[in-house]
């Protein structure tokens, strides 16, 4: 199938919200709390920041397991990346995550304002002014063969779904309403027209795992 275009575990609310409205730097997620929407993620054996050695391993654990199964490449939108808008005035801002991203690999950021790439721990953030196919090119390269994983936010997933680039999404709809914010869609069959679509409920957690795959 060569390399796919992957969106995994890709989060939102059944009301079809990805984020809340107001995004700062305090809150990710604007008025949303995130903790509502990836608890199934956050309460299995696998998720990246568990130390305790606990955890699920049911249904839940195996999509959290599957979020690096051969993804070479990251690439997401500047609001995933950090909370500033316009040109970069702080540099210092290296994301959300800390010294070690959850990553593991490049990761192309999409930005109209120019910024140098920089390395933390095993990752590599590059920022790209690029159309989505051209962004998907420089991430095949980089990928070295193996699947790019389109991270988002909203917008970002939007855009590669217009381009008609995306292969594959997996979407946990979690059983909460946000009501305003960034919406991936109005319905999970809009995207009917193009995919195939498997829902799978998880008992453990109520959240339902929407599977997606091309027609």
């Amino acid at each position: 199938m060569g390399q796919l275009l992957r969106v995994q575990n890709f989060m939102v609310s059944s009301d079809g919200f990805g984020s809340g409205e107001g995004q700062s730097l305090e809150r990710p997620f604007g008025h949303a709390d995130p903790a509502q929407l990836a608890a199934w993620a956050g309460a299995t054996a696998h998720w990246p920041g568990r130390t305790d050695g606990g955890g699920t391993m049911g249904l839940d654990d195996y999509f959290t397991r599957d979020f690096a199964n051969n993804i070479g490449a990251e690439i997401m939108g500047r609001n995933k990346f950090g909370p500033q808008r316009g040109p970069w005035e702080d540099h210092e801002w290296q994301g959300w995550w800390g010294d070690v991203p959850p990553f593991h690999t490049p990761v192309f950021v999409l930005t109209h304002h120019p910024r140098p790439s920089f390395t933390l721990d095993d990752t590599t953030f590059h920022f790209l002014e690029a159309t989505p196919a051209e962004a998907l090119e420089r991430a095949r390269q980089a990928a070295d063969g193996k699947d790019v994983r389109l991270g988002g936010g909203v917008a970002t997933v939007r855009a590669f779904l217009d381009a008609d680039l995306v292969d594959t999404l997996h979407v946990a709809l979690a059983p909460v309403e946000l009501g305003r914010g960034e919406r991936l869609w109005d319905s999970p069959d809009d995207l009917l027209d193009r995919f195939h679509l498997e829902k799978v409920p998880s008992p453990s957690s109520g959240v339902v795992h929407h599977i997606y795959w091309r027609r």
